[in-house]
């Protein structure tokens, strides 16, 4: 695949790292105003930097566009007139809609979007994609692109601003969880490098143990929970200070934020 990553910041550059550490493209170009981050990419030997996008457009099969919402209309109009049916685009911005894209390229070309997570820098990212009508027949090809570096769910695009709630903001929900667990491990008597190497690897466990066995969280509570135990008590008491109520109005008031911004 010849790939291009528009706009190599902190997130594209952890694309690029995802696809190259997994032998992903047989070239790529990044494109940067300063180029002086990307030139240990080069190092790859399949890898070349450039400030031209068009450039970059003409060199590649499949776009990755990874900028700033403000300058993703200038960049489009920049670069249409190089679009043919060999272009696949993938657009990471948030807020950007499918229907915004067309109006600047039109709808005949294979338009992609992908909402991933900060993740997706230790190959660990759960992304959704969606694309418009066209874009179906390459949306697999997404998916296997952000694959390599996690794991992708193709949902509809009026599911997007949600999958930004859970998926972006949940990284942050569950480092906080993570962080709750550390100061409990400290106060139980465990030092705090101790504490948050507990915190981390339980977390990572119970979220494989899900992935691994297709299992339901509530099945293997059960597995753990016996009667009058220490595992019962302690989640009994985390429900009665609202545990769970806390988590779901947090992800409501994210959800609601998003759309408040959405408007402005």
């Amino acid at each position: 695949m010849k790939i291009a990553i528009i706009g190599a910041g902190n997130l594209g550059m952890s694309i690029a790292e995802g696809i190259l550490s997994t032998n992903g493209a047989t070239s790529m170009v990044l494109t940067k105003r300063n180029l002086g981050d990307l030139k240990e990419l080069e190092e790859y030997g399949i890898v070349s930097t450039t400030s031209d996008n068009r450039e970059a457009v003409s060199k590649s099969d499949i776009l990755i566009f990874t900028v700033q919402p403000g300058q993703f209309t200038k960049i489009l109009n920049e670069v249409k007139d190089l679009l043919t049916d060999k272009h696949v685009i993938i657009s990471t911005i948030t807020g950007f809609s499918i229907a915004k894209m067309e109006e600047v390229i039109g709808s005949d070309n294979y338009i992609i979007r992908a909402m991933p997570n900060t993740a997706i820098s230790v190959g660990k990212s759960m992304t959704c994609i969606c694309s418009n009508e066209k874009g179906l027949k390459r949306i697999e090809l997404a998916k296997a692109i952000f694959n390599r570096m996690g794991h992708s769910l193709q949902i509809p695009e009026q599911q997007m601003q949600a999958a930004t709630v859970i998926c972006a903001s949940g990284i942050a929900f569950w480092m906080r969880m993570i962080r709750a667990t550390t100061q409990g491990a400290i106060q139980l008597g465990f030092d705090a490098k101790e504490a948050q190497e507990l915190a981390m690897h339980t977390c990572n466990g119970a979220a494989n143990l899900l992935i691994e066995s297709e299992s339901h969280p509530e099945h293997e509570i059960d597995k753990v929970t016996t009667p009058k135990g220490c595992t019962i008590s302690g989640l009994n008491e985390m429900e009665h200070q609202g545990l769970s109520s806390s988590l779901i109005r947090g992800i409501l008031a994210s959800f609601d934020k998003i759309n408040e911004i959405k408007k402005e």
